[in-house]
């Protein structure tokens, strides 16, 4: 059935590193504003929720804070024990932020309690081998990926995972997707029918279903652009490692640079507060028009 199935894939929601520019912090969780950015998922998919025959999770925190909390309802229609977490759509880069936490620890939280975490083996976050972050093994685990799929039996399979893996993940034969995936983006493909039958088995687009949040940068694009912290330093302004001498700057010409991406960073929080208060607008909006319909005996 998988090759004429229909593949769902979301991108999890905002991370405590997406905010801060920040690929130090361990196995990084969402934010608040992420929390929110899940939670407003549901409403914005309910006929995905109902539709969905299987789901694969990456086994890093914020991927499986973004199922429970974004796909609650399948969650609960499938059975929690039913997702199948895989170590296979891990994150890409050997950051931190990008590494996951071993089994063990992750059986101990209460967050996730109900998981069946048996896919994750010993090596899981070693980042060596099949796991490295070198362009070829992550191919070859897009590819893995894509193969496990087309083998499923479903007819509409969702996967939460992350941005720079997602992108490799629905690359074509010129190589990774350039499409920039904001916060808890939902997008449907099938398999390419010229490649479904090969090693690489292609997906192809379909199309946007939902999107609950903004574009923050994956690890991968903080790094293209400088902004990123020092993963052994923890956070700083963004970029100020590349400022100064290191770039030929000096005098005014450096003190510009650094206020210029002080103001960068400031306008980054400012649009993630308004999120934050569009977000809450519409979850109240949305309580006021449940209670008036349950007072009119309409059960939603």
């Amino acid at each position: 059935m998988a090759p004429h199935s229909r593949v769902l894939i979301c991108r999890h929601s905002q991370a405590e590193h997406n905010v801060d520019l920040d690929y130090s912090i361990p196995d990084a969780p969402l934010t608040a504003l992420g929390r929110k950015q899940s939670g407003a998922l549901p409403r914005q998919t309910q006929q995905e929720q109902q539709q969905v025959d299987a789901i694969l999770s990456s086994g890093l925190r914020r991927t499986l804070q973004s199922t429970l909390l974004g796909w609650a309802p399948a969650v609960q229609r499938l059975g929690i024990a039913n997702v199948v977490v895989m170590p296979q759509l891990q994150e890409c880069n050997d950051f931190p932020c990008d590494t996951g936490s071993a089994r063990e620890e992750l059986e101990r939280d209460p967050e996730f309690k109900g998981f069946d975490f048996s896919l994750l083996t010993p090596d899981w976050t070693s980042k060596k081998g099949f796991w490295a972050p070198d362009p070829e093994s992550i191919d070859q685990r897009a590819r893995w990926v894509r193969r496990h799929v087309r083998e499923r039996p479903e007819k509409t399979i969702l996967i939460v995972a992350h941005g720079d893996f997602i992108r490799r993940l629905t690359g074509d034969v010129q190589g990774p997707s350039t499409y920039q995936w904001k916060n808890a983006e939902v997008r449907a493909y099938r398999f390419d029918p010229a490649s479904v039958d090969s090693d690489a088995a292609f997906f192809q687009a379909e199309g946007e279903v939902a999107v609950a949040g903004g574009h923050d940068q994956t690890s991968t694009e903080m790094i293209e652009d400088g902004s990123a912290a020092d993963a052994s330093t923890g956070p700083s302004l963004p970029g100020l490692s590349s400022t100064g001498a290191s770039l030929g700057l000096t005098g005014e010409d450096s003190l510009r640079e650094i206020e210029e991406r002080v103001k960068v960073k400031a306008y980054a929080v400012q649009s993630q507060a308004s999120e934050l208060q569009e977000l809450e607008a519409r979850l109240a909006a949305a309580e006021r028009k449940k209670a008036e319909l349950e007072a009119k005996g309409i059960k939603i």
